[in-house]
């Protein structure tokens, strides 16, 4: 199995993928939808509401070089056409994974500015944890 399967596998072993046609379109009406990923031999239907879902958001959608039955395999099922990164680190890991950088140049560009963001305000919320917990007082020496 490819690496970015492997990818496939682990995110929805870690609940961070939607998979299916109602998922997808619910993950990406409500912005959760870093990557959208549809399988090359797909049908046109399918490709387009993947691209309807994503149509005037900055979430992304890409056809990927598996079948449905192999993004299925990965997953635990017997068919897969259509799933939804809802994290952006592992959508960038998928993406890098398929190892076609000139392909997908602004598509890795995009994930890695959300993935930078998403560590960033994952580190800020730790350091307010851990000031929070020694008791820090602000500039109005009141306890946060």
């Amino acid at each position: 199995m490819s690496k970015a399967l492997n990818y496939l596998a682990l995110a929805r072993k870690a609940g961070r993928i939607e998979l299916g046609e109602e998922p997808v379109g619910a993950a990406a009406r409500a912005q959760h939808a870093r990557l959208v990923i549809v399988a090359e031999d797909a049908t046109d239907h399918t490709w387009r509401r993947a691209m309807s879902f994503v149509s005037g958001t900055e979430q992304i959608c890409i056809k990927v070089p598996f079948s449905k039955d192999l993004m299925g395999q990965a997953v635990g099922r017997s068919s897969l056409a259509l799933a939804a990164f809802t994290d952006p680190a592992l959508a960038l890991a998928f993406l890098k994974a398929l190892d076609q950088p000139d392909r997908y140049q602004a598509e890795l560009a995009s994930l890695d500015r959300r993935a930078k963001r998403v560590q960033q305000r994952q580190q800020e919320a730790k350091a307010h944890q851990r000031n929070k917990a020694k008791g820090y007082k602000g500039k109005a020496g009141k306890e946060h």
